[in-house]
């Protein structure tokens, strides 16, 4: 009989365990960065390929959009197959999907090749928090594991801009694909000298409808909320609606009538798994969206090159990186309240503090205060999100650990999407409204690279003001919600239910 993939960690050497992290962080780097890479690129691509305003922020979302949906599934086929042996089919699959993003001829086929991306790095993710429960054994080894795992995350995610704006100062727009290449390699070639052995379970049982139901429930929701901004148009608008409401009740069906259902929703009884799931999404949220349009507004407004403008957002990255690592470090001293809720009125400060910069009430030294907001809202993230991960895996069952795993991962990468979707859609929304008459062609010639005059810079500056307002808002009420959800401010909660 096989052994279970929830038995007992296994037992290796320290070198042997810290260096299995190294190989998981380079992979899950990856995938981070590439869900934020393009957003520097994003005008570079309106001119090379000549997407629609639509299909540019698909061209961004079908990868977190396709993460997302089939996450829920490969958390439990990790379980049945072993989640080592996943990692590897991961990598595998996301090397090959980078090199046909990279050579892609049209709009349409850069979005295919995002959306294999997604498959492949959905069947990685889950595999790392899986095999970081098997390789550390002891709690506070673990955590401080995790709140590394956090900050890698964090870091990937918040380096996207700057890679994405080095390589198009000096290669064409396809490199920000092509640099998975050697990654993928070094990952999997350490992977068989560090990894733990594969242990699976054949017993478990993979449901590809589940996966199937809940894509088009996202999907819809996208699209929904993409043409709600854009055209709202009743012809798009009424068969998603329909889609939406369908697929999330297939999706809510199928999960009663299974033994081993994707998700169990009786595991967010627990109000420190849901504080963690909330806390995970809304701070990639807050993070993804604050960065997709401070690169925009940096080149379009303030004329800097991909590479300055992903140079902006490092700021937010860098203030991420200690509060991560401390965080996971400390959560047994601090708690979680502090960290999760403590996080985000953090954040809050930030977003406030840019909101500000961009109304002449602190000064002249907009731009500095500005930075000094991004700052704020990396400090805030990564507080938030070193522990985030542990109040999901820690909260739940020890049999739920796939299904945990991939809540976890689902809640990351939603909060991406719908930043994309939201924001993305929100901030040529506001630049319409601030135009006035008008606005929707004002703003495809901005975006085409045409000369903006200067009623158009201040249209875009209100439009970035309300995005960071709305990310304030998102902010705040979260803080609010994980404090309440967070009483009695637990420190460790490892398996507190079966």
């Amino acid at each position: 009989m096989p052994q279970s993939i929830h038995s007992d960690s296994i037992s290796t050497t320290p070198a042997k365990r810290w260096g299995f992290l190294a190989v998981i962080s380079l992979g899950l780097f990856m995938v981070g960065a590439d869900n934020s890479i393009l957003y520097t690129a994003l005008p570079t691509l309106r001119h090379e390929l000549g997407p629609s305003e639509v299909q540019a922020l698909w061209i961004i979302n079908a990868y977190p959009l396709v993460l997302a949906s089939l996450l829920l599934g490969t958390g439990t086929l990790g379980d049945k197959i072993g989640h080592r042996r996943m990692f590897e089919i991961g990598l595998i699959f996301f090397g090959l999907a980078s090199l046909a993003a990279a050579f892609a001829p049209t709009p349409a086929y850069l979005i295919a090749a995002r959306a294999f991306l997604g498959a492949g790095a959905a069947t990685m993710m889950p595999a790392t928090l899986a095999l970081l429960r098997l390789t550390f054994s002891d709690i506070k080894e673990r955590n401080t594991a995790i709140g590394v795992w956090g900050s890698v995350a964090t870091l990937g995610a918040a380096s996207g801009p700057i890679m994405g704006g080095f390589l198009l100062e000096h290669f064409w727009w396809g490199s920000a694909f092509l640099v998975n290449i050697p990654v993928v390699v070094i990952a999997f070639l350490a992977t068989f000298a560090l990894a733990p052995k594969n242990i699976a379970d054949p017993s478990r049982h993979w449901d590809a409808p589940s996966s199937l139901w809940a894509g088009l429930t996202m999907a819809s929701a996208v699209v929904i909320i993409k043409d709600l901004a854009h055209n709202a148009d009743l012809t798009v608008l009424l068969p998603a609606s329909i889609v939406l409401i369908g697929s999330g009740y297939l999706f809510h069906q199928r999960q009663g009538s299974l033994s081993e259902p994707v998700i169990a929703w009786g595991i967010f009884a627990n109000p420190v798994l849901s504080a963690g799931v909330l806390g995970a999404g809304i701070a990639m949220f807050i993070i993804s969206g604050t960065e997709l349009t401070t690169t925009q507004r940096a080149q379009l407004v303030l004329g800097f090159s991909p590479l300055e403008a992903g140079l902006l957002t490092a700021a937010a990255a860098a203030a991420a990186v200690p509060t991560s690592v401390i965080g996971g470090a400390f959560l047994h001293r601090i708690g979680f309240r502090p960290l999760i809720a403590g996080g985000f009125g953090v954040m809050s400060l930030g977003l406030l503090t840019m909101v500000l910069s961009l109304t002449k009430l602190l000064g002249d030294r907009d731009f500095a205060i500005l930075v000094l907001g991004l700052v704020f809202v990396g400090l805030g993230g990564g507080l938030v999100m070193s522990v985030t991960s542990t109040a999901i895996i820690g909260s739940a069952p020890k049999r739920r650990l796939g299904m945990a795993s991939a809540v976890e991962e689902v809640s990351y990468e939603f909060g991406t999407l719908l930043a994309v979707a939201v924001l993305g859609s929100l901030f040529p929304l506001f630049f319409s409204l601030a135009f006035g008459e008008g606005g929707r062609e004002a703003y495809a010639h901005i975006i085409s690279g045409d000369t903006s005059p200067l009623a158009s810079l201040i249209a875009l500056d209100q439009a970035y003001q309300g995005v960071l307002s709305v990310a304030l808002i998102v902010a705040m009420g979260t803080g609010i919600i994980t404090y309440i959800l967070l009483r009695g401010n637990p420190k460790e909660t490892l398996y507190a239910h079966e």
